[in-house]
């Protein structure tokens, strides 16, 4: 298996005196809450220095109040754009305005927000291509990556007045079950900040970066990250600063957003029974978002106390941390699916895993952590700050690929969620890239012509685990032209996937001979919903013995095409 060495380059030659250190920052670019950090040479200052396993200190960078989580929220009035708090305190008063959890928009199509989000307050743009929704604001027309473009420069300037000039680096994570769209999405958004962005990282093994190099310890680890809008689960395979991720799975619609909605769901349907009135009229945008803010404050102290009380609509309605657990087994129950889809995907049992470790703000409810402990049958790692753990993954990883001295040389690796082919003759699929492959990845493979004088070829890029390119997800296709004319089976034409370190997508088809090329990089303009893939997979355990049947029965039906053609 190979492996993508991350080392400290070689030093400056003819330079006198230590190398300048470079400004490289980790990004943590949260559904709910956003925040950057840096790594802090042993002798530097470091006002929020993060205790962490990692013998470097690593410092979370403060607003200029001492605040280090930003609100991922931007508020537009006029000319002016309000970020974070500033943008929170517009959220009841102004809705439509106030732009909240973005990162569940990107890479999405406006049919598919709509059919997914029903309840968002926010006015689309009508005149914008259904694949590039933006949403109207009181400064115009602000599609997802823009606004996400403002978090990241308010991000940046406050790493820049800490740091003391521009950024030369910068690692932004995303959920391990990003597409290809969001990941592109989220690298625009950073070219459209200014950033320079060294690659994008799976906040599950920023995590791991961040509590796993200490000792060298060896293992397998469980990152559970539950943020406020997303979820992923991770197994990883730790060896003396080898990262491998055996395995991953996620889900982008659940998240701590989602254990509000739960509450609010809960007083709606506890406040009618309390009116006089018979019939309750509709919630406007700016009630939603007060309730909101109420259930989300009740989400938090109940991970502290074990009874909350809501005002709302003049009634004082008390939850009990019993009630909530049960109004949200639904939800908890979807977290331990998937972390039991990872564990069998790896062909491993929870015993198995030696740690667990909890990422994301939502993980601090107890509800979730007895479920956690319950399932591996152990009490999961928390040392760190949960909301804090990512940036410092991020910001090490970041300090490493900016070039700057440093004590760790590691291995970090990816893989790919679900295998990459090509349709062949018959409808078959060939898979180049199989999933669960380290990423970044390169593999090739050679075809050839089917008929006598063939001059193209068609190639299908599809990802899925099923033998016939139907059965699979289409990704692209695209025209291989200018094949000399031979005969059937003598022209090689090598067909090459490159899976980069964002898990971005580029297919290249070359004819030896003549050296006519053609390739195309998949950005799908929609994407793959975590329920969709595990669809698919357990479509491809269902089917296994058919799909073995087909495929020779293919196979069978192709020979005797090309033995019919060549007695011609």
């Amino acid at each position: 298996m190979a492996l993508l060495q991350i080392s400290e380059p070689g030093g400056g030659k003819g330079e006198s005196g230590p190398p300048r250190r470079r400004r490289a920052v980790g990004i943590d670019l949260g559904t709910t809450n956003s925040l950057v950090a840096t790594r802090r040479p042993g002798d530097g200052p470091a006002q929020n220095p993060v205790q962490n396993p990692v013998q470097n200190p690593v410092e979370v960078l403060a607003d200029e109040v001492g605040r280090l989580l930003l609100p991922s929220v931007v508020h537009y009035s006029g000319d002016e754009v309000l970020l974070g708090h500033a943008a929170v305190d517009k959220l009841p008063s102004h809705p439509a305005d106030t732009v909240r959890s973005v990162k569940r928009l990107l890479g999405r199509s406006l049919p598919e927000i709509r059919a997914r989000y029903p309840r968002l307050p926010y006015r689309f743009d009508e005149s914008c291509p259904p694949q590039a929704p933006a949403l109207l604001t009181a400064a115009g027309a602000k599609p997802p990556i823009e606004v996400s473009a403002d978090i990241l420069r308010g991000l940046a300037a406050r790493a820049e007045a800490a740091l003391g000039g521009p950024l030369e680096g910068a690692v932004i994570t995303v959920p391990a079950y990003f597409n290809d769209a969001q990941r592109q999405q989220t690298k625009d958004a950073a070219a459209r900040a200014g950033l320079p962005l060294l690659r994008l990282l799976n906040e599950p093994t920023a995590a791991a970066v961040a509590y796993g190099l200490d000792s060298g310890d060896e293992g397998r680890i469980i990152v559970f990250d539950l943020g406020g809008g997303t979820f992923d689960v991770s197994l990883l395979r730790l060896s003396r600063g080898v990262f491998e991720v055996l395995a991953t799975g996620g889900d982008t619609e659940l998240g701590g957003d989602d254990f509000d909605e739960a509450v609010m769901d809960w007083v709606r349907g506890k406040a009618p029974s309390t009116m006089e009135a018979p019939a309750v009229k509709e919630e406007t945008p700016i009630e939603q978002a007060r309730l909101r803010v109420l259930a989300n404050a009740a989400r938090h102290e109940l991970s502290e106390k074990t009874e909350t009380t809501i005002q709302w609509q003049g009634r004082r309605l008390k939850l009990s941390r019993r009630e909530f657990a049960a109004l949200t087994e639904p939800l908890v129950s979807r977290t331990l699916r998937v972390c039991r889809r990872v564990l069998r995907d790896a062909d491993l049992q929870p015993e198995a895993v030696d740690e667990v470790i909890l990422v994301g703000g939502a993980t601090r409810m107890p509800v979730l952590r007895e479920a956690v402990a319950g399932l591996f049958g152990r009490p999961p790692l928390s040392s760190m700050d949960p909301d804090l753990v990512v940036a410092v993954g991020a910001a090490l990883q970041a300090d490493v690929l900016a070039g700057n001295p440093s004590g760790d040389d590691f291995l970090l690796l990816d893989v790919t969620p679900l295998s990459l082919g090509v349709e062949t003759m018959g409808e078959l699929v060939e898979r180049i890239i199989p999933r669960n492959t380290p990423i970044p990845a390169v593999r090739a493979q050679d075809f050839t012509t089917f008929k006598d004088g063939q001059r193209a070829m068609s190639i299908h890029v599809v990802q899925g685990e099923r033998e016939l390119a139907a059965d699979c997800r289409s990704l692209a296709r695209f025209e291989l032209r200018g094949i000399p004319a031979m005969a059937a089976g003598v022209a090689k034409i090598r067909v090459t996937y490159q899976v980069d370190a964002d898990g971005l997508l580029s297919v290249t088809a070359e004819e030896s001979s003549s050296g006519c090329r053609a390739e195309v990089q998949v950005k799908p303009s929609y994407g793959l919903s975590p329920e969709a893939m595990a669809e698919m997979l357990q479509d491809s355990r269902l089917h296994a013995e058919d799909d073995r049947r087909q495929r020779i029965l293919k196979e069978t039906e192709l020979a005797k095409r090309r033995l019919l053609s060549d007695l011609k």
